[in-house]
């Protein structure tokens, strides 16, 4: 590697001392000759800081550097929202109390009350002719896609299904309908003789 890198003989030197020590290698090797060197000068320059870099040998930490970094700092506390401590007490006053949490329930069924007084039963026969719609949206959107043949026959089918649901629905609206008007006409007619 050194030979295809082409370095000096002085930066190879360099390295192999590196190596031998058992050292990090340099990053840089600043001088290219040994003129350039003072006797006293290392052969590369250290970076000055070190600390976040792991070598190559493992080894122990000083303490100094384990404490410059941030393991040793404690998080600062954050108060939270505090609970409302009498509405605690009176909860927990009914449950030893009643063995149940009243207030709580109390309120549950005030809001399923509500919510079911406010919302209308849907009507079957409209959810019914809603479904036939969105399955021939649906089948329509297949089709388009080229996908038409594979989901032909089930969406049919469920659309059959949903008319005869729709028929079944029809035909007892109807005798009710009958039963109604019966009893009004037969009810009429009764009140009619006796005036």
């Amino acid at each position: 590697m050194m030979e295809e890198t082409k370095l000096t003989r002085f930066q190879r030197r360099c390295l192999m001392d590196c190596v031998k020590r058992g050292g990090t290698l340099p990053l840089q090797c600043h001088s290219t000759s040994s003129k350039e060197l003072s006797p006293t000068a290392p052969a590369f320059s250290p970076p000055v800081c070190q600390h976040s870099r792991l070598s190559a040998k493992p080894h122990l930490r000083p303490a100094k550097v384990c404490q410059a970094g941030d393991a040793y700092t404690r998080e600062k506390f954050k108060p939270r929202a505090r609970r409302d401590l009498e509405k605690e007490k009176q909860r927990l006053q009914n449950i030893l109390a009643t063995g149940k949490d009243v207030v709580e329930h109390k309120v549950k069924q005030v809001l399923v009350r509500t919510k079911e007084e406010e919302i209308p039963e849907p009507d079957r026969f409209e959810e019914l002719v809603n479904e036939v719609r969105e399955r021939r949206e649906f089948l329509a959107e297949m089709e388009a896609l080229g996908q038409g043949k594979k989901y032909q026959g089930i969406i049919l089918t469920e659309i059959s299904q949903k008319m005869r649901e729709m028929e079944i629905l029809d035909k007892k609206r109807s005798e009710e309908m009958r039963e109604i008007m019966t009893k009004d006409f037969t009810g009429g007619n009764r009140s009619d003789p006796h005036d």
